[in-house]
């Protein structure tokens, strides 16, 4: 008998994502050279049609479009217009060749907007709706779905899972003000993104993802993003981003067991792979 009774369901562009159902991949596919692994990087029309149309093969449900990095322990600020710019192009160049629903990787309203105008149908927003005010209104305008990330504006106090529901809760709390329908949300932990919690950074990491299931509170399904993020560098003694394949891996296929529907991903073959497994082994949280 599971603990959890009420099955969590949200629709993403249409793409179904919850309880009872497969636990998506979500690809990430930078156009930003700033990123902190330059792996994801696409600096062509080209070459990004090609990656895209790759990641899709291997399994991806979702195409995660960045145009400026949002690593926290990096100067990576760009101006609105080159930001809008830069996402617009390569919205326009992967829809072009995919039918697989597009994300745009923003925090700011002018070029979400752009994004959803070029074929974008969903908002990936790591400040949880809390940079822009105009963002919202943009997402409930546009009828798009959004992934929320917990973020604090002023660090709060108390345990990691305290502070990120919370957070979260904020998020929500904006969300449906502007309009937005709850089944069109996703939540995100913020994995990587607390780097003054009060203890070791790493550690945090660790515990969120160890008491990822107690965020079923909030009844809206589970986005994690660790892939080959710092915290596994730490733990590893991994400088380079480009090692930490394995780190990664076993981080997501954790994230899966502990309940997330949803993993952003560099590598999408290898993190489909995990997943399908983790998914087969993990408890049944809603029947």
């Amino acid at each position: 008998m599971s603990r959890f009774t009420t099955p969590l369901l949200s629709s993403l562009a249409g793409l179904s994502v919850g309880d009872s159902l497969p636990v998506r991949v979500m690809a990430i596919l930078n156009v930003s050279p700033e990123s902190f692994y330059k792996g994801s990087v696409q600096t062509s029309r080209e070459s990004l049609a090609e990656a895209a149309q790759a990641m899709v093969n291997a399994g991806a449900d979702i195409i995660d479009i960045g145009a400026m990095s949002t690593a926290p322990y990096l100067k990576t600020h760009i101006s609105i217009e080159e930001e809008t710019d830069r996402l617009t192009q390569a919205v326009e160049a992967v829809a072009q060749y995919v039918s697989t629903p597009i994300s745009a990787d923003t925090q700011r309203a002018q070029p979400a907007a752009a994004a959803l105008a070029a074929g974008a149908r969903i908002i990936n927003d790591v400040s949880g709706l809390k940079q822009d005010p105009a963002l919202a209104t943009v997402i409930a305008k546009a009828g798009a779905g959004a992934i929320l990330m917990a973020t604090e504006v002023t660090p709060g106090t108390g345990p990691p899972m305290v502070r990120i529901r919370e957070a979260l809760q904020e998020s929500l709390q904006i969300a449906a003000h502007a309009g937005i329908p709850r089944h069109r949300l996703v939540l995100d932990p913020g994995i990587g993104f607390f780097r003054k919690p009060g203890m070791p950074w790493d550690e945090w990491d660790c515990t969120v993802l160890r008491e990822l299931v107690s965020l079923r509170a909030l009844d809206s399904p589970l986005l994690v993003g660790v892939s080959r993020k710092s915290f596994i560098g730490k733990i590893l003694g991994q400088s380079e981003a480009a090692d930490r394949l394995l780190g990664s891996l076993a981080c997501a296929a954790v994230a899966v067991y502990n309940g997330a529907h949803l993993i952003r991903a560099h590598d999408v073959k290898e993190t489909v792979e995990t997943v399908r497994m983790a998914e087969r082994l993990r408890p049944v949280f809603s029947q």
